[in-house]
């Protein structure tokens, strides 16, 4: 007998341990074929990822760069401007941790924080707000005829599985650090920070450095998709490597170092 083929609308079955495990390990391979690349290439590369609070932007980027290099893939991820910051032209703090040649940056929230919380929150000016919205798109076009590849990821949550992230903060002890009071904000305020979103992308989502959306209700899947949609926006290739041998030890100098560390302070073996 053949399979039950799914209802129009509903939703795909959960997604195993085991297939995410391994679907995630063959896309860590391909990002150690891209990070070779990058370097060989001198690429530029710049990817933004905002985002509804609680919608895993933490997690997608914490499995990009978990096989990867920190010296080839960096993390932005900027806290509230220092007052000093806050006279400078606004996009001063972020541009200064722009790419050099063979490096991947990768926003965790980027400039888009004034047409989002800021915007929300009047964190900014009317004028400021405005402002930024008709200039991005041109600072953005900047970017890209620099030889910079922009790409710009909105993950996107339902609210009811926003609130039960939320709530799951709140009961979890090693997760509550991550409940801020501007979350409780955004989540009283989900409304505004649908509209601020709408307009931003309105603004924003160019041909030249389009808005990609990320279904980010289920977090597995979330996370394959949106690194194989990055991985399919570069086009790379399998660089050759030269084999790595161990070779042998040289042990013409070769003492007891185990028993040299006696009397050394070891950290209790609890476990």
């Amino acid at each position: 007998m053949g399979k039950k083929k799914k209802a129009s609308g509903q939703k795909p079955c959960k997604l195993s341990k085991k297939k995410y495990e391994s679907e995630l390990t063959q896309l860590h391979a391909e990002l150690v074929k891209l990070q070779y690349w990058v370097q060989a290439k001198g690429l530029r590369i710049i990817v933004v990822f905002e985002g509804r609070d609680a919608a895993g932007k933490g997690g997608i980027i914490k499995r990009i760069v978990d096989r990867v290099s920190p010296r080839v893939f960096r993390i932005v991820a900027l806290p509230t401007p220092s007052e000093r910051e806050k006279t400078q032209l606004y996009l001063q703090r972020y541009i200064q941790h722009f790419p050099a040649a063979g490096e991947v940056v990768i926003f965790d929230r980027s400039w888009y924080n004034r047409a989002g919380v800021e915007r929300v929150m009047g964190f900014c000016t009317d004028k400021e707000y405005q402002r930024f919205l008709h200039y991005t798109p041109t600072f953005e076009q900047m970017i890209v005829d620099a030889g910079i590849q922009l790409i710009k990821y909105w993950l996107d949550t339902s609210r009811a599985e926003q609130e039960r992230r939320f709530q799951d903060r709140i009961d979890d002890p090693r997760k509550i650090w991550k409940l801020s009071t501007m979350d409780v904000e955004s989540y009283r305020r989900w409304y505004d920070y649908s509209q601020a979103r709408d307009k931003m992308l309105r603004a924003t989502d160019t041909d030249f450095a389009p808005w990609y959306i990320v279904p980010a209700d289920d977090k597995k899947r979330a996370r394959l998709n949106c690194i194989s949609h990055f991985l399919s926006l570069i086009p790379y290739e399998e660089l050759p490597i030269k084999p790595v041998k161990l070779g042998k030890r040289d042990l013409s100098h070769q003492y007891d170092d185990h028993l040299s560390l006696k009397g050394r302070r070891f950290i209790p073996q609890n476990f």
